[in-house]
């Protein structure tokens, strides 16, 4: 913390933890004068320590320079250090993981979002994709192209959740064309690469589309237009061998599907216990576009086409 710069205009203090203040008080420091080196001029308890440190020498009245001992009341919004650890480390919010931090943050903080899931039978679309490709004559369609060909046919039904909300103008922007944002783990970190147009692609176009981005993004070649602009986002991470997570909307979107891994699993099928493929599907939404009816009717279709994906035949 520096002093505080003459004639500056007086004001509330920047601090918010109370044990600052606290510390402050008891040990005589007037945060006026102080300059915090938080976000904002915020007065961090760092920044009072710093200062007792520095004044140590005239605060003690010690004749021999010893500087006093004192116990500083913990600060509970700093994270405490376990008892007995010598060293930690601390690692910058910066580069890709800062933007992906400050992007999350930014969606909790604005976005009421809400998520719901199905569990559904994925034995046919497996069945499907597998007979497509015995086909040959093309690339091997992969699943996420499928998943994604669902998606822009759900989001046709649905329209009201490929959309935004503009909270200054307190609209909601619904987009006619669907850019499908789907998630890619990189060596930097998350990375959301948006696929234009996918309602206008077939299951060919897609799996090249995302093969393309996928490899970009690894080697890091992606350009700002291929990170942005989504309207809607896909996340696969059945990739980490997980069964389901409630996803964070990709801010300023207003809906994100997740996908969990494909396993066989015992399944009541045409009345009878089998083992099927299935999969647990998350859909997280921002409350504010839609009620719990549109957004259940979202994945409710997309998790028939998953059990039956002759019901894809109609938009075809």
């Amino acid at each position: 913390a520096h002093a505080r710069t003459p004639g500056a205009a007086d004001g509330p203090v920047p601090v918010i933890s109370p044990l600052v203040r606290r510390l402050a008080r008891q040990n005589g420091l007037d945060l006026r004068e102080m300059t915090g080196s938080g976000p904002d001029g915020l007065i961090l308890r760092a920044d009072v320590e710093y200062a007792l440190r520095a004044a140590a020498p005239s605060r003690t009245g010690a004749t021999d320079g010893a500087p006093e001992t004192r116990r500083v009341p913990a600060d509970t919004t700093a994270p405490a250090v376990p008892t007995g650890t010598t060293a930690v480390t601390r690692v910058p919010l910066k580069g890709i993981r800062g933007a992906v931090a400050d992007k999350l943050s930014r969606s909790r903080t604005e976005i009421p979002d809400a998520t719901c899931w199905v569990d559904a039978d994925a034995t046919e679309l497996m069945r499907a994709r597998a007979a497509m490709n015995a086909a040959g004559g093309g690339p091997k369609i992969s699943v996420l192209a499928l998943l994604a060909r669902i998606c822009t046919a759900a989001l046709a039904r649905f329209p009201e959740l490929n959309s935004s909300v503009d909270t200054g103008a307190r609209e909601i922007v619904r987009y006619e064309g669907v850019h499908l944002g789907f998630a890619a783990q990189t060596d930097r970190g998350l990375v959301v690469p948006v696929v234009r147009d996918a309602h206008t692609r077939d299951a060919e176009s897609l799996t090249a589309e995302f093969a393309r981005l996928t490899e970009a993004a690894r080697a890091g070649t992606l350009t700002p237009a291929e990170l942005t602009g989504g309207t809607f986002t896909l996340n696969n991470y059945g990739v980490f061998g997980v069964d389901g997570s409630t996803p964070i909307i990709n801010h300023p979107e207003a809906a994100m599907l997740g996908v969990g891994r494909i396993i066989p699993r015992p399944w009541v099928h045409e009345g009878e216990l089998a083992v099927r493929q299935v999969v647990q599907l998350s859909f997280t939404f921002d409350h504010r576009v839609c009620d719990g009816g549109t957004a259940g009717g979202f994945l409710r279709y997309v998790a028939d086409c998953v059990e039956q994906p002759a019901v894809l035949l109609r938009t075809l």
